[in-house]
């Protein structure tokens, strides 16, 4: 057998071998496939040399080849090391914003509020052209409309509103959750807008990937909204 083909089975002995190991070591982590690390790439490099044929040795651009190849593998498992410990700061830095936002009071992009119509309601909605008449509708539980609030004309952006938790007849309306529906006609058609209301944060849920936005869990029934869709952040 000549010295070519004793190299070529010793490179295939080592591979298959380190190959095995690796495979060993995925068993028992339970991690699936097989995968060789640096300290792998390595070892094949330095039995590849110790075996290479003496009256053809390896060339040196070759061998250079081979060293920037292992580098750049090395650096690539640096990285990823490093890009999962910025993930788990972050997921850690997600969790202590978590725990602030409970019980606090969020402007959210909502069709429901939870009012105690002794104080009322302040919100506001966002018009998306030239409006020639803005309003609001405040409606109870039953979907009856208990309050009607006309904002006249605007340009587009954000139109605040204030209902003072009275009905159209004057009286206090009861407590509860009320559900408003913002309107504004633009090019003489009605269409119906955004509104941002208070909500009070219940719980949260964190993100399930990395780098997920996390949802806010609202009190009283308002349902959940990410954080990214937050507005404003109160006492």
């Amino acid at each position: 057998m000549s010295t070519t083909d004793s190299t070529s089975n010793v490179g295939s002995s080592v591979l298959a071998s380190l190959q095995a190991s690796a495979s060993t070591t995925n068993s028992s982590t339970g991690t699936a496939g097989s995968a060789l690390g640096k300290d792998a790439f390595l070892q094949l490099l330095v039995t590849q040399m110790k075996n290479q044929n003496p009256l053809d040795p390896q060339d040196n651009t070759t061998f250079v080849s081979q060293l920037a190849q292992f580098s750049s593998l090395e650096t690539m498992q640096n990285l990823d090391t490093s890009v999962s410990g910025i993930t788990t700061s972050l997921q850690s830095s997600q969790a202590l914003q978590a725990s602030a936002l409970v019980g606090r009071s969020v402007i959210v992009p909502t069709t429901t509020a939870v009012v105690d119509t002794t104080k009322g309601l302040t919100g506001s909605m966002t018009v998306t052209g030239t409006s020639t008449d803005n309003s609001v509708g405040i409606y109870n539980s039953a979907g009856s409309l208990v309050k009607s609030i006309d904002l006249g004309s605007s340009a587009a952006g954000s139109v605040p509103f204030t209902w003072d938790g009275t009905d159209d007849s004057g009286a206090v309306a009861t407590a509860g959750t009320y559900t408003v529906k913002a309107t504004s006609t633009i090019d003489g058609t009605a269409t119906s807008m955004t509104t941002y209301l208070p909500a009070t944060v219940s719980s949260v849920t964190m993100a399930t990937t990395a780098g997920g936005d996390m949802t806010l869990n609202l009190a009283g029934g308002q349902g959940t909204v990410a954080l990214s869709k937050v507005q404003s952040i109160g006492i």
